[in-house]
């Protein structure tokens, strides 16, 4: 079962408009940084080494982005509940204009301010303003309680 907005926006920190932002089955997220990656990740089956990143600052209040894939952190500090899972997708005006949103599943328990994979297509690229809203973070109620929580290495990560 998918929580209405008004009670996801109860676990949100740092809503920036929260009638604008909250939805009937989601709350939208906003942009706060875009970095471009600059080397390979790594990845084993027990350990891992993360591509590194560097902040593209904007220029007057929005990011020009050209085709390629960048990675984003979200404004908003999430807590998700012990008993859901969050979901987070794209808002469907940038799916119209040759831009995806690609987040991994948010565990029960997590807390932080998320980060999400942005994915220009458009040859054209894309601009977006700071603080826009570029994805919805939906919740969904588990069917009983997880054996254990969220607690890995993003935990609490980005709450700066």
């Amino acid at each position: 079962m998918a929580l209405p907005g008004s009670l996801i926006s109860e676990l949100i920190e740092g809503l920036i408009d929260r009638g604008l932002q909250e939805q009937p089955a989601g709350v939208d997220l906003t942009v706060r940084k875009i970095f471009t990656f600059i080397n390979a990740g790594v990845f084993r089956f027990e350990d891992k080494e993360l591509s590194r990143t560097e902040e593209v600052p904007p220029e007057g209040g929005k990011w020009k982005l050209p085709q390629g894939a960048y990675k984003i952190r979200f404004n908003e500090v999430v807590k998700i509940p012990e008993d859901a899972l969050g979901l987070c997708l794209p808002r469907s005006s940038l799916l119209r204009s040759g831009v995806d949103i690609r987040c991994a599943v948010w565990d029960p328990g997590y807390y932080g301010r998320g980060e999400a994979l942005l994915a220009v297509l458009n040859p054209n690229g894309v601009e977006i303003g700071v603080d826009a809203r570029v994805a919805q973070l939906i919740l969904v109620r588990l069917a009983g309680r997880p054996k254990k929580l969220y607690r890995g290495g993003y935990w609490g990560e980005n709450i700066d």
